[in-house]
């Protein structure tokens, strides 16, 4: 069987069992989601129509059954709190945290790539060290503290930006513009762990033979890395991208509070205050199947940066 097809095998099942075990989660968390939309003070009766009316009371095999049903089908439920369709929810929520995490992934990448060139380029001068202590730094320094440091010099001081909220792509310079502060909030330490596994991956590619052959031929360290060193070292680059990404997509649920911004994140945590079981179900399922399609991508863009990976 052709590579391509096995792995595309794995990410299916992958799948398969992400769902059952984000599902057999879910149901596992206390309380009754029925007894919470009633109130303490309903009736015996009443929690155990509603109960039956939500599908409640059928055995764990058969609610599964039937969800998965609707998630092949695009049918993701009917959300308990605001009575509207989950994939709707979802697909709304994905116009906000899809293109912040793009933004902040770019953000990242346009940063840390020159800063980690740099830092192997001058490994052991005043240059690396200044990387080195900037990504440390930049690591170090919570997102949330960031967020509400950049909202008080660019939203409040100098007013060049939203402080928050976000007005929907019917204004798309307004929709970007209140990106843009949550994209470089985001953006910070991620560019920073990039850095450092660009830095490390470069210097020890340029350790390698044809690195010094390369050398020997008369190209200069920069020549050499730019031209050679840099393709070989994607590799672990490209793995913390695509877990980056997938972390940016849903993970972002702080700094979408910070800047009240409607987006996945958010709609997860609402959904957990709110017992909202369905929404939660299919949000994280959304987000685990974004993480393993990711990482299916990333896997078959190492073929194209190593032949050597396409046979493995």
């Amino acid at each position: 069987m052709p590579l391509f097809f096995r792995r595309l095998i794995s990410v299916l099942l992958s799948l398969l069992i992400a769902s059952a075990v984000i599902f057999a989660v879910v149901d596992l968390v206390p309380g009754d989601p029925a007894s919470f939309m009633l109130g303490t003070g309903a009736r015996p009766d009443t929690v155990a129509a509603l109960r039956e009316q939500m599908g409640l009371d059928l055995p764990w095999p058969v609610r599964y059954a039937r969800w998965m049903g609707g998630v092949l089908s695009g049918d993701l439920g009917t959300s308990l709190a605001y009575k509207t369709p989950v994939a709707g929810m979802i697909r709304d929520r994905l116009q906000v945290s899809l293109p912040l995490a793009l933004l902040a992934l770019t953000l990242a990448v346009a940063v840390a790539f020159p800063a980690g060139m740099l830092a192997a380029r001058r490994r052991g001068g005043a240059a690396d060290a200044a990387v080195m202590g900037g990504t440390q730094l930049g690591i170090a320094l919570p997102n949330f503290w960031f967020a509400m440091l950049l909202v008080l010099v660019f939203a409040v001081r100098l007013r060049w930006l939203p402080a928050g909220g976000f007005p929907g792509w019917a204004h798309p310079g307004a929709a970007i513009k209140s990106l843009i502060l949550p994209a470089v909030a985001l953006a910070l330490p991620q560019a920073a762990i990039l850095a450092r596994v660009l830095r490390s991956a470069l210097i020890e590619t340029l350790g390698q033979d044809y690195i010094r052959s390369a050398r020997a031929k008369g190209l200069t360290r920069g020549q050499a890395l730019r031209r050679h060193a840099l393709r070989n070292a994607l590799i672990p680059v490209l793995t913390i991208m695509g877990m980056q990404f997938s972390f940016l997509l849903a993970g972002a649920i702080i700094i979408e509070n910070v800047f009240y911004l409607p987006g996945l994140g958010r709609l997860i945590f609402q959904a957990i205050t709110q017992r909202d079981l369905i929404v939660v179900q299919s949000s994280v399922l959304v987000m685990v199947a974004a993480v393993i399609v990711v990482t299916f991508v990333v896997d078959l863009i190492y073929g194209l940066v190593d032949p050597r990976l396409r046979s493995r």
